[in-house]
């Protein structure tokens, strides 16, 4: 067997665990999607353009609200933008590839794959191990769209007064259980839910979100100060 295929089915299987709570997670936003007024072209669009569950639910729940596409672009682009900060822990990794191939894999790179593949790269130095990567990537990619189209099918054939935006606050609490075992996860996480709470109908522009995230990012960095003196 080729060696980069090898790598390549490494990372499916590495990546493999942590799709399981992605299965519900992409069904939920293909049948919000739908339920908000999306079609299923457009749903279908979306997560092949954006590629990011928690960034295409924010998305959607602006778009339900009324919100400004000025503030949806911005809200969507800060949730985004940890990705940044992951392609600049890979890219020592990479530094060795073409353009085109830093592209394709960028594309690619989610949250779990990011996980699994940077510690892969950690503990492997050998030449093509990007394929691992790619494989993560992949895999994370076929099961968002399946999962996506399943949902924009179950979406469609259930009743409108039925609703389901109730789903979009529970998918983000099921997010955030894992944070809540450190205490600065938890005063970040209740600080900025009240601002978002109660800026919802007082910020202008429905710019809650980002208001809320800033501050969260604040607090956290000024309590993180405050612990290591």
């Amino acid at each position: 067997m080729n060696s980069n295929f090898k790598i390549f089915l490494k990372g499916i299987i590495d990546v493999s665990p942590l799709m399981i709570p992605v299965i519900p997670f992409g069904l939920i936003f293909g049948i919000l999607a739908i339920d908000v007024g999306f079609t299923p072209l457009a749903t279908m669009g979306m997560s092949l353009i954006i590629f990011g569950g928690a960034s295409q639910i924010v998305l959607l729940q602006l778009f339900s609200g009324g919100a400004s596409s000025l503030v949806i672009i911005s809200s969507v682009g800060a949730v985004n933008s940890r990705h940044l900060l992951y392609g600049a822990v890979v890219s020592e990794h990479l530094s060795d590839l073409k353009l085109i191939w830093k592209i394709i894999i960028s594309y690619f790179l989610i949250d779990q794959a990011f996980a699994r593949s940077n510690e892969y790269f950690k503990k492997n130095n050998n030449k093509n191990k990007y394929f691992h990567l790619i494989g993560g990537g992949v895999t994370c990619w076929v099961i968002w769209q399946s999962t996506t189209f399943l949902g924009i099918i179950l979406g469609a054939a259930i009743p409108e007064k039925l609703g389901l935006s109730f789903a979009v606050p529970l998918t983000f609490l099921a997010l955030l259980v894992d944070d809540f075992r450190k205490l600065i996860n938890v005063i970040v996480i209740i600080i900025s839910g009240l601002v978002a709470t109660f800026g919802y109908h007082h910020i202008p522009y429905k710019a809650y979100v980002i208001v809320a995230a800033l501050l969260g990012l604040c607090v956290a960095g000024i309590l993180i100060k405050f612990l290591k003196k």
